[in-house]
């Protein structure tokens, strides 16, 4: 593979983390194959689809004030800190996963939009949960 923008489509398409990137307007225009492993939707579903697909209903009012803020203003709260979230299974079923976020700029220094990489970290919730509850009770 000697194409670099080949090589970094690869590379995308093959991290173990899920890597969603969206436009200025919330439009997920990327979606790896750990995006559809981790939310159960595959690229086709999730392809052209707002990020309401995967925010819980609850978060929503939330992370759209965080991501007009960031959009508009060229700063991110979280930039390259991981953060504890909620987000939505295709089956409905709520995950806990820990993303970080950046936002992507063409070269005039415009942003574009903003991508996430996320994992699933619900079992290391719950067990944690599990285990303060126990020393709790």
């Amino acid at each position: 593979m000697t194409d670099q923008s080949q090589l970094d489509a690869q590379i995308i398409e093959d991290v173990a983390d899920a890597l969603i990137y969206s436009d200025r307007s919330g439009t997920i225009v990327r979606w790896n194959r750990a995006s559809s492993a981790l939310f159960g939707f595959s690229a086709d579903e999730a392809l052209g689809q707002n990020l309401d697909l995967i925010v819980p209903e609850h978060l929503r009012a939330a992370h759209w004030k965080g991501f007009e803020t960031a959009i508009a203003s060229g700063t991110m709260k979280l930039a390259g800190r991981p953060t504890l979230t909620r987000a939505l299974h295709k089956s409905g079923r709520r995950l806990y996963i820990e993303m970080t976020f950046a936002l992507v700029r063409d070269a005039g220094g415009i942003v574009q939009g903003s991508v996430a990489m996320a994992r699933d970290v619900t079992e290391r919730v719950e067990r944690e949960r599990a285990a303060t509850a126990t020393q709790n009770s």
